[in-house]
């Protein structure tokens, strides 16, 4: 896929000092970097798994180490992961990587301005200095057709939908981010904290309901668009229907054996009692029997 040898080691090495100034003790920074590292990991064994080539395994652990850097200052901007209500952390991630951090500021990346702090200044240099693709892998590679592949797959990670006129090549590798992101998402939610990823209470998620539009979307057999969620439990709908888009067989079989995959169903967020909603509750057993008769169709 490319001839150009990628350091793992220099890679990881230049990763660790992006993310050292920012809020260790921020849940949500901690979050991301451990979610980072294992989508780095299993985009690397999905592509071993489906044929790819060493060289091209490489290059999916590079951009599945690089896909959410732009997550790390949109924590110190807004402290949220909701791209409405801060900006679209892929376009901040393509900014950092290969546009010098220069447009951070920009009413075509940022929806909410946020309010200006002491830092900015700083936090934008250190950008500028330890974000730069070359930072990663030289200047050589950054300028290479594997820097124009760490683009898109950072880019258009967390799209809804792909462009249609992808290169195979640069589809591959975006199809096994977006695989390896899906299947860690999965894992995230269901160990970590409802607050901490949802802000919102156990038992405000417990009360939600299912909005017909997510309702239509699990049993349509395709994700959920974030206009299309408006509740809590339509947050957990959405990463059921995860399993429906993972285009690599090995990245449905990854999801199965991790034994994430009906946990939003099941134990959402480690949350043991039932949803006090009764229709929602319904409505979660029905979609649970369905997505695992689903799974077996295609894996047995």
């Amino acid at each position: 896929m490319t001839s150009l040898p990628i350091d793992r080691a220099r890679a990881r090495a230049a990763f660790d000092a992006y993310v050292a100034p920012y809020d260790a003790h921020n849940p949500r920074v901690a979050l991301k970097v451990e979610h980072t590292l294992r989508v780095a990991e299993l985009a690397d064994r999905i592509a071993r798994e489906s044929g790819f080539t060493p060289a091209g395994a490489d290059v999916c652990w590079l951009a599945g180490l690089l896909h959410d850097i732009g997550r790390f200052e949109q924590l110190r901007r807004w402290d949220t992961f909701r791209d409405g209500d801060s900006a679209d952390h892929a376009a901040i991630g393509i900014d950092v990587l290969f546009e010098g951090a220069a447009h951070l500021d920009d009413p075509a990346v940022v929806n909410v301005v946020p309010v200006p702090r002491a830092d900015d200044a700083a936090f934008c240099e250190h950008a500028r200095k330890t974000g730069a693709l070359r930072a990663f892998i030289g200047e050589a590679a950054s300028n290479s057709e594997l820097g124009s592949l760490v683009r898109a797959a950072v880019g258009y990670h967390s799209a809804f939908r792909l462009p249609g006129d992808l290169d195979a090549r640069t589809r591959a590798v975006c199809d096994v981010i977006r695989d390896a992101d899906k299947i860690d998402i999965l894992r995230v939610t269901c160990t970590d904290n409802v607050e901490t990823v949802l802000c919102v209470t156990e038992d405000e998620l417990l009360a939600s309901a299912i909005s017909p539009a997510a309702e239509d979307a699990f049993f349509a057999h395709r994700c959920v668009e974030r206009s299309e969620r408006s509740t809590p439990a339509d947050y957990l709908v959405g990463l059921a229907c995860f399993a429906y888009e993972l285009v690599y067989p090995a990245s449905l079989e990854i999801a199965l054996d991790q034994g994430f995959l009906f946990e939003p169903f099941e134990h959402p967020f480690g949350i043991v009692r039932p949803f006090t909603d009764r229709a929602t509750a319904h409505l979660m057993n029905r979609m649970d029997g369905h997505l695992r008769a689903w799974v077996d169709e295609r894996l047995y």
